[in-house]
């Protein structure tokens, strides 16, 4: 039986469920991550309301950096930091960093296997108005093909707090990466989260078709699965959360006894989560596989659900692939 949280069942589709952004679980995780070790540090390029870097500013005033708008600088010296024993957090978009400073994460971090946590904001196309320039849509291909690079990819901001403070205890490099959308906060404080683990979030007695997700869609992918069952469908929800490195034996699993699986995220369709799936899939079990993600374009300017919609990452779409999947096969 794949891992599962019976924690959830009675919050998931309350209508009151709040909504938060991720980036505010790097604000929380940060704070409490400073409390439990006083090596941890955080250092921003001038981005500290935007990212909630200020929050740990507050708190620990005398390691937080401020670097400017600098972001190959603030991972040179991030990196040297962690030389040194601190456990550096550094935080911009995620178009800026990874997308900015790639080389130096590259050669100053991952090449050396520091323990620098590279925290990317506003990820996605759900950042909204910003348009196509802030829209970072390549970042998990990037970072999952650094050798010895962690990657997280959080559902909520409850989630996110946990990310940060389990990253900050994890040797070596981590990318963790956030959204500015205020998104349902779907998990709780005894959800579990380990890295390397993914989570069963719903699951038929009757299984079809499996749903794999990452990042706040994997909440889109529960709304997804219940109307697959109202449809007579039946569905596994299997919430994804380390991209890198990603749980071979949950996915094996899922895919052995749905027969199909069903890839969400909100990145390109190419080099991201879903490309890992399939990868390891086509080596060990081959299943028929459909990916959902942005399909080789840019981002625009728009409301944050307006854009989901229209680039299919909604639940409909969701539905709409699962059910052509079982119905071809």
């Amino acid at each position: 039986m794949l891992n599962s949280d019976a924690h959830l069942s009675a919050k998931v589709f309350a209508d009151d469920i709040p909504k938060a952004p991720t980036r505010d679980g790097f604000g929380t995780g940060t704070v409490e991550a400073g409390k439990a070790n006083s090596n941890v540090v955080v250092l921003c390029a001038d981005l500290a309301e935007s990212t909630r870097a200020e929050w740990f500013q507050k708190e620990f005033p005398e390691r937080y950096v401020e670097m400017g708008v600098a972001e190959q600088n603030m991972a040179t010296v991030a990196s040297g930091m962690a030389a040194a024993g601190k456990i550096p957090f550094i935080a911009s978009y995620a178009v800026f960093s990874p997308g900015r400073n790639y080389e130096q994460i590259r050669t100053t971090i991952a090449l050396n296997k520091v323990a620098v946590k590279i925290c990317g904001m506003h990820a996605g196309i759900s950042v909204g108005p910003d348009g196509a320039t802030h829209q970072m849509l390549e970042d998990i291909g990037m970072m999952r093909m650094l050798p010895g690079m962690t990657v997280l990819v959080p559902a909520d901001a409850e989630e996110a707090r946990k990310a940060v403070a389990t990253a900050a205890q994890t040797d070596g490099p981590v990318y963790l990466r956030f959204g500015r959308a205020a998104t349902p906060v779907f998990t709780t404080g005894e959800t579990p989260f380990f890295i390397g683990k993914a989570l069963v979030l719903f699951e038929s007695e009757v299984l079809q078709v499996a749903i794999l997700s990452t990042g706040s869609l994997s909440y889109t992918a529960l709304v997804a699965a219940r109307a697959l069952s109202e449809g007579g469908i039946g569905s596994i929800v299997l919430h994804v959360p380390t991209v890198k490195p990603l749980d071979e034996k949950a996915v094996l699993e899922a895919a052995k006894r749905a027969g199909r699986v069903v890839t969400v995220e909100e990145h390109q369709v190419a080099g991201g989560f879903g490309s890992a799936v399939a990868e390891f899939l086509a080596e060990r079990h081959p299943v028929p596989v459909r990916r959902l993600g942005v399909k080789d374009a840019f981002g625009q300017s728009g409301p944050p659900q307006q854009l989901l919609e229209h680039y299919e990452l909604d639940a409909h779409t969701i539905v709409d692939a699962a059910t052509r999947l079982v119905k071809d096969i």
